[in-house]
């Protein structure tokens, strides 16, 4: 039996992030993530306005009236979301741990697609693949996987990228939408990020905390990471110890927005302090004008 607090949760989120998607998303995604081309859809008289080239010349010489060929989009969709459920999402200092953020933007991101008929996939990824949900469409597989990004408990604490990009090209045979979610605190996955790129339209999902970018004045703390468990004690009295901790974390953030540049993969920061909708919208925004 699923837990009531879960279910409470799960319906939370999915009031939330439909309400989301009635008022705003749905198109911004529909815009921007488009079917894999065009399809015949029929042949029906000419009408004046028409594209002379549309004109189906074969029945209009065998008919004595010009036809012309429809086409549509072919909309269909394969939406993953490959998602670090490692021990680092367990970090937020504003009121959301970033795991709890990541399951309203998988949620949004989720809905939207099963509103344009997108099947939706799950990865689910520490310092390996912990679970899989191959795609589907329809409101009852997304609300499972809601169920599993709030719930899900992973036996393992590190992070892989480079292992869960892999297992996302071995299981899918076709080109598909894959938002990576995490906050990407590992080291060597750029090859495979560049390579799972060329195959599938990647779009990275960046998440980070204050706390990840500048210590408090606090005096001495001791800090654990989550995913090694190895603990120091700072005197973030210090300001040169505070300035460098700046420069460190400023320098390796602009060094990987760089490489996602450099390989083209679209890169959305998500901070757990403000809103998350408004960069996801001018993220859209953007990528609509460029295509």
């Amino acid at each position: 039996m699923i837990p009531r607090e879960l279910l409470k949760n799960v319906r939370r989120i999915q009031i939330h992030t439909a309400r989301l998607v009635d008022d705003l998303f749905a198109g911004e995604y529909h815009s921007v993530f488009k079917g894999r081309g065009i399809e015949f859809h029929q042949v029906r008289e000419y009408q004046p306005g028409d594209e002379i080239r549309a004109i189906d010349w074969n029945v209009t010489a065998r008919v004595g009236r010009a036809f012309i060929k429809e086409f549509v989009e072919e909309r269909e969709l394969t939406v993953m979301l490959v998602v670090d459920v490692s021990g680092s999402g367990h970090f937020g200092t504003t009121g959301k741990f970033k795991s709890e953020l990541t399951a309203e933007l998988c949620a949004l991101l989720a809905f939207s697609a099963i509103r344009n008929n997108d099947k939706v996939g799950l990865i689910l990824f520490t310092d390996r693949v912990e679970k899989f949900i191959p795609p589907k469409k329809g409101k009852r597989h997304v609300l499972r996987v809601i169920r599993e990004l709030l719930s899900f408990e992973p036996k393992h604490q590190g992070t892989h990228i480079a292992e869960a990009l892999k297992f996302l090209s071995s299981i899918t045979k076709r080109r598909t939408v894959t938002f990576l979610v995490s906050d990407f605190l590992d080291s060597g996955f750029e090859r495979s990020l560049q390579i799972a790129n060329r195959r599938h339209d990647v779009v990275a999902l960046a998440l980070t905390d204050p706390r990840e970018k500048a210590l408090p004045s606090l005096g001495f703390l001791e800090l654990e990471d989550a995913e090694s468990g190895e603990r120091c004690i700072v005197d973030t009295h210090s300001p040169s110890l505070r300035r460098e901790f700046e420069r460190i974390t400023g320098k390796a953030l602009e060094s990987r927005e760089r490489f996602f540049r450099s390989i083209d993969v679209d890169c959305i920061r998500i901070e757990t302090d403000k809103p998350y909708l408004d960069p996801l919208i001018k993220f859209f925004r953007m990528r609509e004008r460029r295509r």
